[in-house]
């Protein structure tokens, strides 16, 4: 994008911190024969996700509006402060071509009134904005946007959708694109709070380690924004530039040397909005660039090969187990059943009333499937061919369950926050004890490891087999993320599965955390959009399975999996 500097010929020089100032942009002023839009004015106070708050709201719709054609959307917080500025900037735009028609939403952030005359009102602006999770999308989408845009004909189309808002306005668009980039895919932030008040500085690490997403951003900041308690907010923005640039993203951004205020975006409003719009005449449709980026997604995942739905309306799924023949078994927990989907997707209830067993796995011959039964508390196992059963320990917990090539069995026991093992011949025996707690279970690629998942911490435990099957030198090694604002700071790591090349996959809150060798995330792989996080994974050739909640996905991967009933492989060194 040109700058707005080269345009009006300004040198940066004489825009200091001490006396900013600059040029009135000509797209800001109103225009002989540019029709004018319309606002109109409310108030939402009826919000559940913000229980108490009460805001301002309004709409701008442009003179060009027609109902029967469905308009483009622009959602800017703080918002009210911007009807000084952008209706006018939209009509001369719209007018000129240079943006579709646009419907713009301007939302205030929520306050909770005060008791009485001598309380002080709640103000919501930060617990609304800064948090880097998605309840303020939510918040937009499921109770704002209902209500102020009921009767305008607003497109579904995420590509003809954006946001715009300045400091903790900023990151609060960005998160709202970040969390639903069906929804929304153009971004515009000025001097945006990417610093440590409620996540936000985790979001450069984050952008480079989530499969990257459709969105198209324009970064403004000043190198006197502010430089407090919780970070450096110029700092901040250079990280998140690089960390776009990084991944791939569309990214364009205005450096200049102001401090932390509007004035500068506000200058540069028009130019960015046609730099944002770019594209939106041909119908051009906001993408990932793989050729650009140099995420773990473009060595891990296949372009275009997203979720695909292949099974549903069930309890809540769990324990995904393939055996040689591409079979697919997967467990009801709560409905207390096993099904099993064929490798044509043909789908038939293999066991029911099995007591509310959770993890499944294959054992070497292929024919003798595990399983972790919840009621009376036992681990067994059914012959896949007679659905013949056989109990192979009593008295205890199981929660998943993993069978080396060597039928050396390993299964989790929350309750003890132990493994226990089965060695072919012999009794269940605690092969170790010394976990935060353990959920998932599996063995590494040479089986000479066994990891255990701590669903309430943050850590995939490591342990190294022994002889007589117990576990040595257990450590807390795979360092997952956690969910950087959310009320539940659990990781919630469940299932797992293994690469042949090492690579190890876990089921956790912010969806499929990849990890090497030596125990850190790459790659992130978010979980279907509107779906609940994975309770586990299964890896089989380069098939990945995914239990989220009542369905059942898969996706095609570039990683192949390791199966622990197969023989050992043995990756090669990583990069230490």
């Amino acid at each position: 994008m040109k700058s707005i500097f080269a345009v009006f010929g300004l040198s940066l020089a004489l825009v200091g911190a001490q006396e900013e100032s600059y040029p009135v942009h000509p797209d800001m002023l109103k225009k002989d024969g540019v029709p004018a839009g319309k606002v109109r004015k409310g108030v939402f106070a009826s919000s559940k996700i913000y229980p108490g708050t009460s805001r301002e709201y309004a709409v701008y719709i442009p003179a060009q509006y027609e109902a029967e054609k469905p308009a483009a959307l622009m959602v800017f917080q703080d918002g009210i402060s911007y009807l000084k500025t952008v209706p006018v900037t939209f009509d001369n735009l719209i007018h000129a071509g240079d943006m579709p028609v646009t419907i713009g939403l301007f939302v205030n952030p929520g306050v909770v009134p005060g008791l009485d005359e001598n309380a002080l009102a709640r103000y919501n602006r930060s617990f609304e904005y800064d948090a880097a999770d998605g309840r303020y999308a939510r918040f937009l989408l499921e109770e704002v946007m209902p209500e102020a845009l009921n009767d305008l004909n607003v497109t579904p189309d995420p590509n003809l959708r954006g946001l715009c808002g300045s400091s903790s306005g900023g990151i609060a668009a960005f998160q709202v694109a970040w969390e639903r980039p069906d929804q929304f895919r153009r971004v515009y932030t000025t001097v945006g709070t990417y610093v440590g008040l409620r996540g936000g500085n985790e979001l450069p690490v984050l952008v480079r380690k989530m499969e990257p997403k459709p969105l198209r951003i324009f970064l403004q900041d000043g190198k006197n924004d502010n430089n407090l308690y919780c970070g450096s907010w110029w700092v901040a923005n250079q990280d998140m530039l690089a960390s776009f640039q990084w991944a791939g993203y569309e990214v364009n951004h205005e450096w200049g040397e102001g401090g932390h205020n509007r004035k500068h975006g506000n200058a540069i409003l028009s130019d960015v909005m046609r730099w944002l719009w770019e594209g939106w005449k041909e119908g051009r449709e906001i993408q990932t660039h793989p050729d650009k980026s140099k995420s773990k997604a473009v060595e891990f995942l296949l372009e275009g090969e997203g979720w695909e739905k292949i099974s549903e309306g069930h309890q809540f799924t769990e324990g995904p187990a393939v055996n040689a023949d591409g079979e697919l078994f997967f467990t009801d927990l709560e409905g207390s059943k096993i099904w099993k989907l064929d490798a044509d997707g043909k789908q038939t209830l293999f066991q029911e009333n099995t007591g509310g067993t959770n993890g499944l796995a294959f054992a070497p011959d292929g024919k003798t499937l595990y399983g972790c039964q919840r009621q009376p508390g036992r681990l067994v196992s059914w012959n896949i061919d007679s659905g013949e059963m056989s109990v192979h320990a009593e008295r205890v917990r199981p929660n998943d369950v993993v069978v080396a090539h060597d039928g050396t069995v390993y299964f989790t026991d929350p309750g003890k926050k132990a493994v226990w093992v089965i060695v072919p011949g012999e009794k269940a025996k605690i092969a170790s004890d010394e976990f935060s707690g353990v959920n998932g279970v599996v063995l590494s690629p040479d089986q000479s490891l066994v990891y255990a998942a701590d669903y309430a911490g943050r850590f995939v435990w490591s342990g190294q087999r022994k002889k007589d099957g117990t576990l040595a030198f257990v450590q807390p090694y795979f360092h997952l993320h956690l969910p950087p604002a959310s009320v539940d700071v659990r990781s919630h790591a469940d299932g797992m599965a293994v690469s042949e090349d090492g690579w190890l996959l876990v089921a956790t809150q912010m969806g499929i955390q990849i990890c090497d060798q030596p125990g850190r995330v790459h790659l992130i792989v978010p979980s279907p959009i509107g779906e609940r996080h994975p309770s586990n994974v299964a890896l089989h050739g380069n098939t990945l399975y995914a239990t989220c909640g009542d369905k059942v996905f898969r996706r095609k991967v570039k990683l192949k999996g390791a199966a622990a009933w197969a023989a050992p492989v043995k990756p090669a060194k990583p990069r230490l």
